[in-house]
């Protein structure tokens, strides 16, 4: 596929510790929210998975697996992060794995559909 048509989302799932998934959206919407959007991060969806109590996911959306990288480190190198709420979100999630995934366009802004993400995306456009 050409990079034209395909662009590289990350699937993050965390496990989060018992009890703590109210918290963790909280400080997620509050805190890291408002930053992942001052820094340009292509936010495609997130919440709280069904399945379980303790789930939560994001996914966020790049150019490449390079832009992925560098885009990360400078979100997570960043004092903003580091020093803001870094530990609030981080004290809160048990473990976390990330998936990674050429996905067409389109279907990307199909996940986007109905989400709060890309309402805010879209009024950042304008």
């Amino acid at each position: 596929m050409s990079s034209k048509t395909t662009t590289c989302i990350e699937i993050r799932s965390y496990q989060l510790k018992p009890g703590q998934r109210a918290a963790f959206h909280r400080h997620f919407m509050q805190d890291a929210w408002p930053l992942l959007l001052q820094w340009d991060v292509d936010v495609v969806a997130f919440g709280s998975s069904p399945h379980d109590e303790d789930s939560y996911y994001l996914i966020r959306a790049y150019d490449s697996l390079a832009h992925r990288q560098a885009s990360q480190d400078a979100f997570y190198g960043s004092a903003d992060w580091r020093l803001g709420p870094r530990e609030s979100i981080v004290s809160r999630i048990e473990t976390y794995t990330s998936i990674v995934l050429d996905m067409d366009p389109i279907a990307i802004d199909a996940l986007r559909q109905g989400h709060p993400a890309a309402q805010t995306r879209e009024e950042k456009a304008a």
